[in-house]
């Protein structure tokens, strides 16, 4: 069938185009050995190639190359590929950021397999920050022991990587690629998810069904009233995964990047971590450094960073980050982006401080999956900030998120392929022998009428009410639920979350984002509740000291 017709048979389904989305689809169609000698056409020739015995469907709610976070990313990719760095090394970093909660065995694989993938990525084109020398030139960032972060164009490396990957897609035919196109519900049958209920931007709704559904839905961070996250990353993916009864694991770890522009603008600008890895300083209104508990100072890891600035704003203080000496007269050339940012809000970096404050930044939990991307569910599998794959563990170590991307999206993809059924009753190879089986959304999906519910926020039009309530939620969470907890604020929050979800929701896309950030928000401050200690991201004014034995 076409991806216009009401229902889509494919082997493989990949939902989401950001880095782990891209190296799943590219994984699925057999990775990078696939591309041996195939032409590069134009992205309208893909479309119209049929599809090889072994089928991938690349679903995103944008645009291929420009949709979520990922093409935002300022950061760059960690791996070591000096010879006085070396895997084990990344991993200790790694570990020690997680504050006792990192899966060692998933570490090890991603910083092992990490150097690997990105040299796929140079030998796809990518073109990689390099010195004179022509070496790969190597950052330092927090809580780093070693210069290990390259970046492509100074701060556009989340840009470059999937620029890189999206071209790679495109000369695949056995991928179809289906753009603007929203995910609804897991559909299931016994069991097992086997496709995807979808609605398209003119409103129509259809059925995608396949074998093997990769969730790459991204994170949960535009769910905080701060954040340097996209408008979209508000854990629909996470929501879908757990109506269909998919277990989630680390759901009270949020990660606040201590330097957001702070700026009237939403989501914030991010100024990225490299600035202080090259020289930049964080300092008060009068220009006076800002004293850290932690040796490493302003490098620290990114929660202790965030939690100190925290204090200082709540206390009425102002935090600014001063470039001017370093980079200096070099801030345009070796932070286009971030300049660009600052130029567009009035900033000269050069001249002036930038003003800065934390905001949410990346979710270290999600659906639970094992090494391969494998969720509890059959059928499903997960990579990127969706997943909790347990290399975070309670803080992520910077630049280890695109990291992540590339080495858990490209397995997760590869088991799917690997997963798919081996025999059917109509010897093309490809499809399970029951095509006319019954799907149904997962067993808690929420059915809601077509119209708005009668005595709703009545004299509003219905949108701009919902857009309230996820106003009111982004508040709560960001005040409650935010750098800072304690049990009385998360008790609040969660009444006022329940409070709001008693309404009857219209079944249209922003009824249905808003029923999604408010199961998972719920689910952010239950856990948060429930983990009575400070660890990493997770920290509580009223339990301040971390238990001994790290408690999953």
């Amino acid at each position: 069938m076409t991806p216009s017709s009401g229902e889509v048979d494919a082997d493989i389904l990949v939902v989401g185009a950001g880095a782990a989305g891209l190296s799943a689809a590219l994984a699925a169609a057999g990775g990078v050995a696939a591309l041996s000698g195939t032409p590069e056409p134009s992205a309208s020739s893909v479309r119209s190639r049929g599809r090889p015995d072994s089928s991938v469907l690349l679903l995103t709610r944008g645009h291929l190359g420009r949709d979520g976070a990922s093409p935002l990313a300022q950061g760059g990719v960690a791996a070591a590929l000096d010879s006085g760095d070396s895997a084990e090394l990344h991993a200790l970093d790694t570990v020690l950021a997680g504050a006792g909660l990192s899966r060692e065995d998933r570490v090890a694989i991603l910083t092992t397999e990490g150097p690997g993938r990105v040299r796929e990525l140079i030998g796809l084109g990518a073109r990689f920050d390099r010195d004179a020398s022509g070496s790969l030139e190597l950052a330092m960032e927090g809580a780093h022991s070693r210069r290990r972060v390259i970046h492509a164009r100074g701060d556009r490396t989340g840009a470059e990587v999937t620029q890189v990957l999206s071209r790679a897609i495109r000369r695949l035919p056995s991928i179809t690629i289906l753009e603007e196109i929203e995910a609804e519900e897991l559909l299931t049958e016994g069991g097992r998810v086997c496709g995807l209920r979808v609605r398209r931007s003119d409103g129509s709704a259809g059925a995608l069904r396949a074998d093997a559904v990769v969730l790459a839905t991204g994170g949960l961070c535009h769910l905080y009233l701060r954040t340097t996250t996209p408008r979209s990353t508000t854990g629909d993916g996470i929501a879908m995964a757990m109506r269909a009864g998919a277990a989630v694991a680390d759901m009270e770890f949020v990660q606040f990047h201590p330097t957001a522009m702070a700026v009237d603008s939403d989501p914030l600008p991010l100024v990225t971590e490299a600035l202080r890895g090259e020289g930049a300083r964080l300092v008060d209104a009068s220009g006076r450094g800002i004293d850290f508990p932690d040796e490493s100072g302003e490098l620290s890891p990114r929660d202790v960073v965030a939690r100190v600035l925290w204090d200082l704003t709540r206390a009425g203080g102002e935090v600014f980050l001063d470039a001017r000496d370093t980079p200096g007269a070099d801030f345009p050339d070796r932070f286009p982006g971030v300049f660009s940012l600052c130029r567009r809000h009035g900033i000269d970096p050069r001249e002036s401080l930038i003003p800065v404050t934390p905001a949410a930044h990346y979710h270290m939990g999600g659906i639970e999956v094992d090494e391969e991307g494998r969720t509890t569910l059959p059928g499903l599998w997960a990579a990127g900030e969706v997943a909790s794959t347990g290399v975070h563990g309670a803080n992520r170590l910077a630049s280890n998120s695109l990291l992540e991307g590339l080495v858990f999206g490209a397995r997760a993809g590869a088991s799917a392929r690997r997963g798919l059924p081996a025999e059917t009753d109509e010897g093309d190879g490809r499809r399970p022998a029951n095509r006319d089986r019954v799907v149904s959304p997962g067993p808690d999906s929420i059915s809601a009428p077509d119209t708005p519910e009668a005595g709703r926020n009545p004299g509003k039009p219905d949108e701009a009410a919902l857009e309230a309530d996820m106003q009111s939620l982004r508040a709560i969470l960001w005040e409650r639920v935010g750098v800072v907890r304690d049990a009385g604020g998360l008790r609040e929050a969660i009444d006022a979350i329940d409070q709001l979800a008693e309404r009857t929701l219209p079944d249209s896309v922003p009824g249905r984002r808003l029923r999604n950030a408010l199961q998972v928000a719920r689910q952010i401050a239950v856990s948060a509740l429930a983990r009575e200690e400070s660890r990493g991201s997770h920290f509580r004014r009223d339990f301040p000291i971390t238990r001994t034995a790290a408690t999953p």
